[in-house]
């Protein structure tokens, strides 16, 4: 089983929210196959707390309007860690040094990654810079 165009496409939706307001890698994992209770995992980072809030406050807003109803939110008073199920997908915004630590790639790496638009895209590891060409 893979997931669902529906999750691929809230997939795309929240990575593109996030990139807007400059989270840095971002990346995206079909679990369909690991786990019962969701299709995707996108994961993405924000240097400080405040980013980190942004970033969850578009993603949410994008969600809303493309009709996603969240069903939990976990982390909000922290900042540091922020999780956003919608069912469909599971949204991880971490601080940097969070990333880091919990290192939630590793833990994925066996599942493939789901293509993202390239303006999503841009906030990968190795990207670049902004202003940098590529």
């Amino acid at each position: 089983m893979t997931a669902t165009p529906r999750a691929i496409e809230l997939t795309e939706i929240a990575a593109l929210a996030a990139a807007d307001k400059l989270a840095q890698d971002i990346v995206a994992y079909d679990v369909s196959e690991q786990l019962a209770i969701t299709d995707a995992f996108l994961l993405c980072s924000g240097a400080n707390d405040r980013q980190v809030r942004s970033i969850i406050d578009e993603v949410e807003l994008r969600m809303r309007q493309a009709g996603a109803s969240l069903v939990r939110r976990e982390g909000e008073r922290e900042g540091r860690w922020v999780l956003l199920d919608y069912l469909d997908i599971v949204v991880h915004v971490q601080n940097k040094e969070e990333r880091v630590y919990y290192a939630l790639e590793r833990l994925w790496k066996d599942c493939p990654q789901i293509p993202l638009p390239e303006a999503a895209a841009a906030g990968r590891v190795g990207a670049g810079k902004p202003g940098e060409s590529r």
